[in-house]
């Protein structure tokens, strides 16, 4: 009977062990998102879903097409449709489940593998069966179980700045599509000046009072105008096209409308007196390098621990044969012999000691080290520059608006003036015209140009957004008048 206990206890000794390692927590691959969430919410003012049922997908719809029952939808509206109905930005909160599930693998106990053995050799017959467990694993759980952690962080983070992100892109799409919105508004009412003048230029024209050259000039200013409108106006269809995509709506929800007019240019400008701090404490994408060294760190030390143990099993198990005697009548007896087997299984190492392997993870940590160090510096010039551009926008806007459009105006209306006393000609008139349509078209680009930079500048400094803005060398400027 005690043998029996004792090879019973030899047995259970890889399962005892398996199962003391650790309890069997149980995660929900949902657990994760509401660091995202409240993350999310805290930088952007906005509500954030992650959608796994049909139940939620129907509620999110209906609260989307309340949203955009309005006739007009601003920025912030377009912000929270889209963090609501992008596909892309699930496909990003999925990771954020994806993670915690394999924390949650990490922390279960290892399974054992159980073996059986049968084999006769004449009258005897042995049969053998053995449990083992991954020793190893075990002893290197809670190393594990860290990493897993910092990758759950990661990926909660990484979740945040794409939401970060698409709010950014949605913010530039909305931008663009009301801001090419304004440019057809204004053409449209151009062209209708336009068309009153060519109009009656050639009223004028059938009386003798005005050469065919200048009619033909009038007309064609108005025809050139119809052009530029037409382009205009295609424009701004692809800029709201871009807008849904972005949004991630379709079907009855592309009924919206966008404002005709962006907001005027604000009395006063943000202030940053620490613009590079304020960057490195708030980038999402900088605090995901952080934790990818400290990753890198605690599996360095997983790597350093199974340095020269990499593959550790311990086997426990019964050996029971059967042994035939011969009595002393002459007749036999079968009598079952139960042994007990441990086997202890290493890997030798004696052509890879694992030096190798130590000096990859010290160089992979050198790497992130570096990577994280150049991401600090990246972060800091994206901060200026955003914030120079940002200045520096709204001077060129304030300056048309000032400036430029005023000064074209008053030119404009005394050559008209001159022009209804005979002294100017209907060319300089057109060409005073021209000049204004360019310079209000300017006017319009540079507090589109403004609010861009006032949406990279938030990027900029809280995560979401690209590169660092560059001066446009070269840029073609809007121009109703053409290359004369």
């Amino acid at each position: 009977m005690s043998s029996l206990l004792k090879m019973g206890c030899v047995i259970l000794l890889p399962l005892v062990i398996s199962g003391c390692v650790a309890a069997s927590e149980t995660f929900e691959p949902d657990l994760g998102f509401s660091v995202v969430s409240a993350d999310s919410g805290r930088r952007l003012g906005k509500e954030t879903v992650w959608v796994q049922d049909r139940a939620q997908a129907a509620a999110i719809n209906q609260r989307v097409s309340g949203l955009l029952r309005t006739k007009y939808v601003g920025a912030d509206t377009a912000v929270q449709v889209a963090l609501l109905s992008n596909k892309a930005l699930q496909a990003d909160y999925a990771e954020v489940g994806l993670s915690v599930a394999e924390l949650w693998q990490e922390g279960l106990p290892v399974n054992p593998r159980l073996s059986l053995s049968y084999s006769g050799i004449g009258v005897g017959r042995t049969i053998e069966g053995v449990i083992a467990a991954n020793i190893i694993r075990m002893m290197t759980r809670e190393r594990r179980l860290d990493v897993a952690e910092v990758r759950v962080l990661q990926s909660q983070l990484r979740a945040v700045d794409a939401t970060l992100a698409l709010a950014a892109r949605t913010r530039e799409a909305w931008i663009e599509a009301v801001a090419a919105w304004e440019t057809v508004a204004y053409l449209n009412r151009a062209k209708v000046a336009a068309d009153a003048a060519a109009e009656l230029a050639s009223e004028l024209g059938r009386t003798g009072a005005m050469p065919k050259v200048e009619q033909a000039r009038e007309q064609a200013f108005y025809a050139e105008l119809t052009g530029t409108t037409a382009e205009a106006r295609l424009a701004a269809q692809l800029a709201k096209e871009k807008l849904y995509r972005v949004m991630g709506v379709w079907g009855k929800n592309l009924d919206f409308e966008v404002p005709n007019s962006l907001p005027g240019l604000p009395g006063k400008l943000k202030s940053f007196n620490a613009i590079e701090a304020e960057a490195l404490r708030n980038r999402v994408d900088l605090q995901v390098a952080r934790l990818e060294l400290e990753a890198l760190a605690r599996s360095y030390g997983l790597t350093k621990a199974t340095r020269y143990v990499s593959d550790l099993e311990l086997a426990a198990g019964l050996e029971v044969e059967k042994e035939v005697e011969e009595r002393e009548d002459g007749s036999e007896e079968t009598k079952n012999v139960v042994s007990g087997i441990i086997e202890v299984g290493l890997e030798i190492p004696i052509f890879d000691s694992g030096q190798a392997r130590l000096r990859k993870a010290e160089f992979q940590h050198l790497k992130a080290a570096n990577q994280l160090a150049a991401k600090a510096v990246d972060v800091r010039s994206q901060a200026r520059a955003a914030y120079k551009a940002y200045r520096g926008r709204s001077e060129i806007a304030r300056h048309y608006r000032s400036s430029v459009v005023p000064l074209r105006t008053t030119i404009e209306k005394e050559a008209l003036l001159t022009y209804n006393g005979m002294i100017t000609s209907t060319f300089d008139l057109l060409a005073d015209t021209r000049a204004k349509l360019d310079a209000i078209l300017l006017s319009l680009n540079a507090k589109r140009e403004f609010h861009l930079a006032d949406a990279a500048l938030t990027a900029a400094v809280y995560g979401g957004g690209g590169d660092a803005p560059e001066a446009d060398d070269g840029a073609e400027l809007a121009s109703a008048s053409g290359d004369d």
